[in-house]
């Protein structure tokens, strides 16, 4: 009998699993060395609340104004058309060039007027020669009525010569008169100042009396009227504004309006608001606004677009804010952030009126003394708080 212990034998799997069991109970004990070797890591502190700048909100007194487009349009215009037929001689002016009221601008052959004038001269003469005699013959008539030596047939003859001779004379001074006034309508002349454009005929050219077509147009350039088209949803806006006591008219100069030409230059000198239409475009639903604009160096031409700033009235109590703070929701509704008493910053829902230069003009959401963010609004959050880097400013 065999007492010596037989040995043990592994096969090859045996041996691989032997040997990843001890790779992994060194892993696991390189792990805790490790992991009590390693630095303790310090809890993050929280980050400081952002630093944003605000204006602070006044009210103020703000005059209102609204931009409508426009189109000029001559002060006075005339349409040069011959008063009498015939031959034009001469063309008396240059065109596109300044003419004055009472400038001649074209000759009209004059020669038949002139004859109708002698002739219509000699007439008259022709008849206040014979009135003395027709006159003296009435007379002595008269008197032999009384002698029975003439009939009274003869008187009432002799009568009625001298009261035709009358007539006759003042026909002929009314047909000199006329000769006299057609003679004068050859010389064409201006009827008004301003610029004329260019001739319609030249020289040589037969003309009528009234005729459809006008020889020229004179065109009075300064000042120059600018028509403007308001619509009527704004005039009722306008109105009930007024009612509401939320403006007042502008008690300085109300009627003052200002002009923007089409580069987005500002014209120079100041208009009057002369009238507003009575009565509504029916193709537009807009009525006109008339407006008179000096214009001595003649900027302003017939025709031209413009804008016009016309002057609505004045809010006493308005209040803006930089256009930066306003913000717009998913929904596209205004709103600014406030800081509240607590320094957190609040949603503050808006209601815009209208845009006056680099600021909003707010009509609701907004009361003097409140604190708008107007920087740093990447980094706010409804209600989060916030830092103010410095005492708030106040708005311009």
């Amino acid at each position: 009998m065999n007492n010596h212990p037989q040995p043990v034998r592994y096969s090859a799997a045996d041996h691989g699993g032997r040997r990843l069991l001890r790779l992994g109970v060194a892993a696991v004990a390189c792990g805790f060395v490790v992991s009590a070797c390693a630095p303790q890591r310090a809890p993050q502190a929280a980050p400081p609340p952002p630093e944003v700048a605000v204006v602070t909100v006044a009210a103020q007194r703000v005059v209102l104004t609204t931009e409508l487009p426009g189109r000029a349009s001559p002060y006075r215009i005339a349409e040069i058309r011959p008063q009498v037929n015939g031959l034009i001689q001469k063309r008396l002016f240059a065109e596109g060039g300044d003419v004055e009221a009472g400038q001649a601008l074209y000759q009209i052959d004059p020669a038949p007027f002139q004859a109708a004038l002698n002739n219509a001269r000699a007439a008259l003469g022709r008849a206040e020669a014979s009135l003395p005699a027709i006159a003296a013959r009435a007379e002595r008539f008269r008197d032999l009525v009384a002698d029975k030596a003439v009939s009274q047939q003869n008187l009432d003859d002799a009568a009625a010569a001298l009261r035709q001779t009358e007539a006759d004379i003042q026909f002929y001074k009314a047909t000199l008169e006329n000769a006299r006034i057609n003679l004068g309508y050859t010389r064409v002349v201006a009827p008004i100042s301003g610029r004329i454009g260019s001739s319609a005929v030249t020289d040589g050219a037969i003309v009528t009396a009234y005729q459809p077509v006008p020889l020229a147009t004179i065109q009075q350039l300064d000042p120059i009227y600018v028509d403007v088209p308001q619509s009527t949803n704004e005039l009722l806006r306008l109105q009930r504004r007024l009612a509401d006591g939320r403006m007042a008219q502008d008690a300085n100069k109300p009627d003052a309006v200002r002009l923007i030409l089409e580069d987005g230059t500002p014209y120079p000198h100041e208009g009057t608001l002369q009238f507003r239409d009575i009565s509504v475009d029916r193709s537009t639903g807009a009525v006109t606004l008339r407006m008179v604009f000096p214009n001595p160096q003649g900027v302003l031409l017939p025709g031209m677009f413009v804008r016009t700033a016309v002057k609505e009235g004045v809010n006493e109590k308005g209040i803006l804010v930089p256009q930066p703070a306003v913000m717009r929701d998913p929904k596209g509704n205004p709103f600014s952030y406030v800081v509240d008493a607590q320094g957190l910053a609040q949603p503050r829902p808006l209601k815009l009126d209208r845009a006056i230069g680099s600021n909003w003009l707010v009509s609701e959401g907004l009361a003097p003394g409140d604190k708008v963010i107007v920087e740093g609004l990447q980094r706010v959050r409804p209600g989060s708080p916030v830092r103010l880097p410095m005492p708030p400013a106040k708005a311009n």
